[in-house]
C-alpha cells in the first residue's frame, strides 16, 4: 500500500471547493490538446472523464463541444460536477479497478492518474482498454520519467508519480492502443506530458 497515493481521494474530498476556485481561476490551456482529442471522437458520441474533478473547464468543454461525459470520481468532486452539468452522467467510485459493463467513444485521464501508485497506473491500462470502444482515442498525461513527485496542496502533501517512456509505450501496445503523439513537458499546456493513442479494435476488422 502506498499512503501517499492512497491519501488523494480524501485530500480532494476535503478541498474540494478549494480547488474547484483555484481551477477556475486558470487559464485553460488544454483547448488544443482536447480538440485533437475531439477530433477522433463521434459528435454523437460519449466520452469517460475519470478524475473528471469539478466537471470544468474540461468536462464542461467536451459537452459545449457536442458529447456527452461520463464523469468518474470522489463524492465531493462529482457532487460539484453534478450541480454545474446535471445532464451529463457522474459516477462515484474509485478509477482503480473500475468496470462499468460498457465502452465509450473516448477514455481521457487528465491530470488524475498520475496521482496512482506505480503499480495501479500499471493495473489501469486493463481499465482503459475495458472501457475503450474500437478506435476510441486516449488521452492522458504523466511524467516523463520512473519515479515519485510530491508537490503541496493547501499544505498537505500531494503525490505524483510516473512509469518511465518506454514502460507507457509498452503497457499501451499490450493493452491494445497505438500512440497517436506523445509530447513531453509541453510548454504551451503548463508543461504537462500529454500522450494520445487510440484503441486498434477497429483496424482488425
Amino acid at each position: 500500500m502506498n499512503k501517499g497515493a492512497d491519501r488523494i481521494l480524501d485530500l480532494y474530498q476535503r478541498h474540494a471547493a478549494a480547488w474547484q476556485s483555484d481551477r477556475l481561476r486558470t487559464h485553460f490551456d488544454e483547448r488544443s490538446w482536447m480538440d485533437r482529442f475531439l477530433e477522433m471522437v463521434p459528435v454523437s458520441g460519449e466520452v469517460l472523464d475519470l478524475g473528471c474533478g469539478c466537471g470544468e473547464p474540461v468536462a464542461a468543454y467536451l459537452v459545449e463541444q457536442g458529447r456527452a461525459v461520463t464523469g468518474v470520481d470522489g463524492a465531493a468532486m462529482v457532487a460539484l460536477s453534478r450541480a454545474r452539468l446535471p445532464t451529463q452522467t457522474w459516477v462515484q467510485a474509485d478509477m482503480r479497478g473500475l468496470d462499468l459493463a460498457r465502452r465509450f467513444d473516448g477514455v481521457l485521464a487528465w491530470n488524475s492518474f498520475f496521482h496512482l501508485a506505480h503499480d495501479d497506473q500499471r493495473a489501469m491500462f486493463a481499465v482503459f482498454a475495458r472501457h475503450a470502444a474500437p478506435g476510441a482515442p486516449l488521452m492522458f498525461t504523466s511524467g516523463t520519467e520512473h519515479g515519485v513527485a510530491m508537490g503541496t496542496f493547501r499544505g498537505e502533501p500531494l503525490y505524483h508519480a510516473s512509469l518511465d517512456t518506454e514502460a507507457y509505450r509498452a503497457l499501451l501496445h499490450e493493452h491494445g492502443f497505438e500512440v497517436v503523439d506523445h509530447c513531453p513537458e509541453d510548454t504551451s499546456c503548463g508543461g504537462l506530458t500529454i500522450w494520445l493513442a487510440r484503441r486498434l479494435d477497429a483496424l482488425e476488422t
